[in-house]
């Protein structure tokens, strides 16, 4: 449920300092309205990491709602529409902001953006040259064929403002999101439908955990045998992978196996960074989300979450998926403080294929060098996957 509050009538400052989030400067120490804290940093320094921001632009109760409970409380309405402004904020936390005079005001009649229309690539020119003193500038497309993401990011990099882009759909707002690496700080998603708003913040979750550590975990090998001929899955990706780096596999759910890419030169081929070979069909691999997928599932445009070493994850796109037949080798492993879980894997047998270590250099490991009392990284999992996503319940793996 959203937030309730008892009265429309409200100040912002009271709202603000009711939601807890509210930042504080370091120079005069007064709390500061969301909108308008931290953009002192170029547009174009905006890394993958930091946090994008999302106002939403609707009249749909049920949109407002979804967004409220997403954490999203910047709404945009029309001068015409203070009233609706007025009814919502009597059930939910909002921060309504009004268009008039070219701008975006509060209800206080503070301006907190610009309102820039472009309708020509050439009218992007004067992105930068503006004089507002706005922390904030959000862009309006008027013909949104002939203005691709990228120009408009390429634009604003000399300003010290923070861009946003109206959006009317989740795909456009993740390319403003992406573009030439860096994306805009913002968009404002304007939208009458629920879905749009789940898609939205399905993304950016995604994306926010792009950059975090994943904790990985030391096993020791306790058993490796030849188990004859099976299905293995070999992922190619639309991403360049370093030493260190691969992907999260296993044959259960509790624990997954950092599986090293083919990026190594080796006697045996030419080195292909954009691969791993992964496993069997039926192995799980991990995705974005917190979820798996198994392997046989998985086709060109699934995502995948990419891991090196020191548990630093990213996210890539598939481009291809092959499946062969070839000789199989089984691996099990225990960690460390418990000896009586074991955890699993099967792999090709082949020169190629190679586990990350836990040593000193956490160098990769071939599993036809593997030998017992080796080694390797793996995250340890929950108990057992639902549709991929885990879930606490008894069951046995073997």
């Amino acid at each position: 449920m959203a937030a309730l509050f008892p009265s429309a009538s409200m100040r912002q400052s009271d709202i603000e300092g009711k939601l807890g989030v509210a930042h504080f400067s370091l120079h005069n120490k007064k709390t500061t309205p969301i909108w308008q804290s931290g953009f002192s940093v170029k547009a174009m320094s905006v890394s993958k990491s930091e946090k994008k921001q999302v106002w939403i632009w609707t009249q749909k109760k049920e949109v407002m709602t979804a967004a409220v409970e997403r954490g999203w409380h910047t709404f945009i309405f029309q001068s015409d529409c203070r009233e609706l402004a007025s009814q919502w904020s009597s059930l939910a936390l909002l921060f309504p902001l009004f268009v008039e005079e070219g701008g975006l005001f509060d209800g206080e009649h503070v301006k907190v953006a610009t309102l820039f229309e472009v309708s020509s690539p050439a009218q992007l020119k004067n992105l930068e040259l503006l004089s507002d003193k706005a922390d904030n500038v959000v862009v309006d497309l008027l013909d949104w064929q002939v203005i691709p993401a990228e120009n408009i990011v390429a634009a604003i990099q000399g300003t010290q403002k923070t861009v946003f882009a109206i959006s009317k759909t989740p795909s456009e707002a993740q390319l403003f999101f992406e573009a030439l690496e860096h994306g805009l700080g913002g968009v404002v998603l304007k939208t009458e439908d629920v879905d749009a708003i789940f898609q939205l913040k399905e993304y950016l979750d995604k994306r926010n955990n792009q950059g975090s550590l994943l904790e990985l975990t030391k096993a020791t090998v306790t058993n490796i045998q030849m188990v004859g001929m099976g299905d293995r899955v070999c992922v190619d990706m639309c991403s360049l992978m370093r030493p260190g780096e691969g992907l999260l596999v296993g044959c259960f759910a509790r624990g997954l196996f950092l599986i090293h890419s083919e990026c190594l030169e080796s006697n045996y081929i030419s080195s292909r960074p954009f691969r791993v070979n992964a496993g069997p069909v039926h192995a799980y691999v991990a995705v974005p989300g917190e979820k798996t997928s198994y392997l046989s599932e998985l086709k060109a445009g699934r995502e995948v979450v990419v891991v090196d070493q020191d548990g630093m994850q990213r996210t890539a796109i598939v481009g291809r998926v092959k499946i062969e037949t070839r000789p199989l080798i089984l691996v099990e492993a225990n960690v460390l403080d418990d000896h009586q879980i074991s955890y699993t894997m099967i792999l090709q047998n082949a020169e190629t294929v190679a586990l990350v270590g836990a040593g000193h250099q956490n160098q990769a490991i071939p599993v036809t060098s593997l030998k017992l009392g080796d080694e390797v990284l793996l995250s340890v999992q929950g108990g057992a996957r639902h549709t991929g996503i885990q879930i606490e319940e008894f069951i046995v793996e073997k």
